[in-house]
């Protein structure tokens, strides 16, 4: 796949399984899933929990969850537990375990770890994600985690497209079209990414199903100086180790 693999480019940005497959190349990764699972990951580290990503939900997400003695993570409609809802991680408290199942940011992860060092970002922690990734090998990959269609097709997700941009508008190096176009997705939306997020399909669905306050707190910008590096099989905070 060397035609879509950027290899010119220090910067370079892909969606989904396939694009972390053609950027396979890089040495660092970042996964970008806004809405919500990197938004999750950075909220539960800046409070200090311990969080396990997992790929599926489920009853093997329950033993996996049991195994490593922690909390599974509900689905988000379930209302007064810890969930993939941000809100329903504000308070989680100091050294607490957690397993966040996700097809998505979590998979995309996971996959990742084979092929070299994984970040996760999200708005939230751009800037404290961008200052630690290069001190990691180059090239880096940014990989949008996108949502899926009914059909389980991927679905390009514009809450995805410019928190990518927000990293990458961050970091130096030679930067590929397809990345700079993130950059200006995001440069574009800047000026009120709140509005952003809530007007696009992904931030108006969380709203039609009573979740406004987590499309808020995905859209508020560098706000949390953690940095998630996935190491074994949980996501520390790099910022302190």
């Amino acid at each position: 796949m060397a035609q879509w693999d950027q290899r010119r480019f220090d910067v370079r940005f892909e969606w989904g399984l396939q694009g972390l497959q053609a950027l396979s190349e890089c040495r660092t990764f970042i996964i970008v899933d806004i809405l919500s699972f990197t938004t999750c990951v950075s909220i539960a580290l800046a409070r200090e929990a311990i969080v396990f990503p997992y790929r599926w939900k489920g009853q093997t997400a329950q033993i996996f969850a049991d195994e490593r003695e922690a909390v599974l993570a509900e689905m988000r409609d379930v209302k007064g537990t810890h969930s993939l809802s941000p809100k329903s991680l504000l308070n989680v408290q100091p050294g607490m375990r957690l397993v966040l199942p996700s097809p998505n940011g979590a998979a995309l992860a996971l996959e990742a770890a084979e092929l070299g060092d994984v970040l996760v970002g999200s708005l939230r922690n751009r800037s404290a994600i961008a200052s630690y990734a290069v001190r990691l090998d180059a090239p880096i990959g940014i990989i949008a985690a996108g949502e899926q269609w009914p059909n389980g097709y991927m679905r390009i997700a514009y809450e995805d497209f410019i928190g990518a941009g927000a990293l990458i508008a961050k970091l130096p190096g030679t930067i590929s079209p397809e990345a700079q176009s993130a950059a200006n997705a995001f440069e574009a939306s800047a000026n009120d990414l709140q509005q952003s997020l809530r007007d696009c399909g992904s931030g108006a669905e969380l709203i039609q199903r009573g979740f406004p306050e987590d499309v808020d707190l995905a859209a508020v910008l560098d706000c949390e100086l953690v940095v998630p590096r996935l190491v074994e099989a949980a996501f520390e905070n790099a910022a302190v180790s």
